[in-house]
């Protein structure tokens, strides 16, 4: 009875509600079991349910299906429903409510991954070459873009990138950075450990004087790298040819095959020293062996230096015409002035030393030597036209003619002028005509005169121009000791400072003329002076001395009248006449003794 009582008051809906609850937490704990735990920002791996044009649908085993755009998978045409791909997790839950994967994310994470792997092993992967850049190839690496320096492509330079590309080929990682996630790798250094041990075969047989065949690799300025079959020599331009090369591309060509000798090589530094003019003997050894000094000879400008000119009279054999042997002038400075690149000229050979492969030659001795008959020709006397080269100083240098130099001194340009420099008397590149004073034959160099064409003017001029002479002059030089005066053409004397002045004490100016006394003239030193002091200060002085020098007049005791008459004044003009007519010699040597004290 009361077992019955009990069950009447059993809460049967409490019971039922709480037996579904645990039966709804257990199944939802084996649902939960039944998905797959993700994590943000990782990669985990889904199957392809559903494709249309615009988006991917995948599932990843997750409580919801993530949707990836159509886009990423762009470069697999071939995807399908049930596919197997990899997706990066961006977010697991986004404002809808939606699972936001990546499957171009989680290629990088994951290439970026493989990447690592593979350079930290050493690995070598296989890329494939997308197109060009500016250095360079992209490659398709282990699903990254990497870069493939041009320099890194192969050991031997390549001239045309764009045939490489769409090609598959191995690389090594070179270079790896993390924070910008760039790859560099190298085609070239897969290669570079097989070519070293290539290298250290080939250069351990190396002996010199060895003849081996070679491509030529690379043409520069200096020379050209030969490519040996794995090591580079090289022939510098020295030793392409016996004769001068100014381009190593006129004798080579890129990838030419051809024969050289080894001349020398370090095995430590890999260098080699390569020659190809020494497969051909020497042409100084074909020279014609009858050439001699004083033969002569025909060839071309090859080489130009300021001091001489390399000529080639054969090929391979050069002689030096020195810039003193290419012209009987002593005036040429330079041989650039005389010759140039690619002249052909004539020479005579000069000296011949077959032993040390050297010649010297002279083009001036194919003309006669001016001086070989200047004693004849421009005899000591004879007038001639010369041209100006060069002032000193102390004269003007001259050309007669090509080789022939003399030298006018300054005191030989003119009689009377004073000339200071000769570029007051004439000008460089003038015509002035000479007289042969002396021949110094060797020296090779005349004396030369200008003035002697005309005669000495300086015996007639001191007939004209004594001391006391006064004469008008014309002022055309001013300085501190004084002016220089022109008395007439060509003809200068000087004035003192002291005898400059004027008599209002004004300063004497170039250009004015005044009269000037001659107070000295010398005909050896060809030297006048005047003065102009002396033309109005004696003229101030002359009453003055004159009056100190007359002699007191003789007392003459007159007769005492009381009255003067008029024959009393004619007795005493009488006296005074006869007393001044006594006087008069006085009066001039005292004149004459006045002025000589003045001078």
């Amino acid at each position: 009875m009361a077992e019955n009582l009990s069950l009447q008051n059993f809460d049967w809906d409490a019971y039922e509600a709480q037996q579904q609850g645990k039966q709804n937490e257990e199944e939802i704990q084996k649902y939960n079991e039944t998905l797959s735990a993700i994590k943000d920002n990782e990669v985990v791996e889904g199957t392809v349910i559903s494709i249309n044009k615009r988006e991917v649908v995948v599932n990843v085993g997750y409580k919801s299906d993530g949707i990836v755009p159509a886009a990423e998978f762009r470069y697999n045409p071939e995807l399908k429903v049930g596919d197997k791909v990899e997706v990066y997790i961006q977010s697991q839950e986004d404002k809808k409510g939606q699972l936001v994967l990546s499957h171009k994310e989680a290629r990088t994470a994951r290439a970026w991954d493989r990447v690592n792997e593979a350079y930290n092993a050493g690995e070598i992967v296989t890329g494939y070459i997308k197109w060009r850049s500016k250095g360079g190839m992209i490659v398709d690496v282990l699903g990254m873009e990497a870069f493939l320096p041009g320099s890194q492509i192969d050991v031997k330079p390549v001239r045309d990138y764009d045939i490489l590309v769409g090609k598959t080929m191995e690389f090594k990682i070179v270079k790896l950075n993390p924070e910008f996630r760039n790859v560099v790798v190298s085609h070239k250094a897969l290669i570079e450990a097989e070519l070293e041990a290539q290298k250290q075969e080939i250069v351990s047989k190396l002996e010199k004087g060895q003849v081996l065949e070679g491509t030529v690799k690379n043409i520069t300025n200096y020379g050209v790298f030969i490519d040996l079959g794995g090591v580079d020599g090289l022939i510098h331009i020295t030793d392409l040819s016996w004769g001068r090369v100014n381009d190593p591309h006129e004798l080579l060509q890129l990838d030419q095959k051809i024969n050289v000798v080894i001349l020398d090589f370090d095995e430590e530094k890999k260098r080699i020293a390569l020659g190809l003019k020494q497969l051909t003997p020497h042409p100084w050894d074909a020279l014609d062996p009858n050439l001699k000094v004083g033969d002569k000879v025909h060839g071309k400008v090859v080489v130009m230096a300021d001091y001489g000119a390399f000529v080639e009279i054969a090929e391979g054999v050069e002689g030096l015409v020195h810039v003193s042997e290419m012209s009987w002038s002593q005036h040429l400075r330079s041989a650039n002035d005389f010759l140039k690149v690619g002249d052909e000229v004539d020479a005579v050979i000069l000296t011949l030393d077959r032993a040390e492969r050297k010649m010297s030659l002279g083009i001036k001795q194919l003309k006669a030597d001016p001086w070989a008959n200047v004693e004849t020709k421009y005899a000591v006397g004879t007038r001639h036209w010369a041209k100006v080269r060069n002032f000193t100083n102390f004269g003007v240098f001259v050309e007669i003619e090509e080789g022939v130099d003399g030298l006018i001194h300054i005191s030989d340009l003119s009689w009377t002028k004073k000339i200071k420099h000769p570029n007051e008397f004439t000008q460089i590149g003038a015509q002035i005509e000479v007289v042969v004073l002396d021949i110094d034959v060797a020296n090779r160099r005349l004396s030369l005169g200008h003035k002697q064409l005309e005669e000495n003017p300086w015996e007639e001029l001191e007939a004209k121009f004594g001391v006391d002479t006064v004469v008008e002059g014309k002022v055309v030089e001013v300085t501190d000791k004084g002016a220089v005066v022109s008395l007439e053409e060509g003809v200068e004397g000087f004035c003192t400072t002291r005898h400059l002045q004027k008599e209002d004490k004004s300063p004497v100016a170039v250009g004015d003329v005044l009269p000037f006394r001659v107070i000295e003239f010398n005909r050896d030193a060809k030297r006048i002076l005047v003065s102009h002091l002396r033309t109005w200060e004696e003229r101030k002085e002359t009453p003055k001395a004159q009056k100190a020098a007359k002699p007191a007049e003789p007392q003459v005791e007159l007769p005492k009248v009381e009255k003067t008459t008029l024959g009393d004044l004619s007795v005493l003009a009488d006296l005074k006449a006869s007393m001044e007519a006594e006087a008069a010699p006085a009066k001039k040597a005292t004149k004459k003794a006045a002025k000589k004290d003045e001078e």
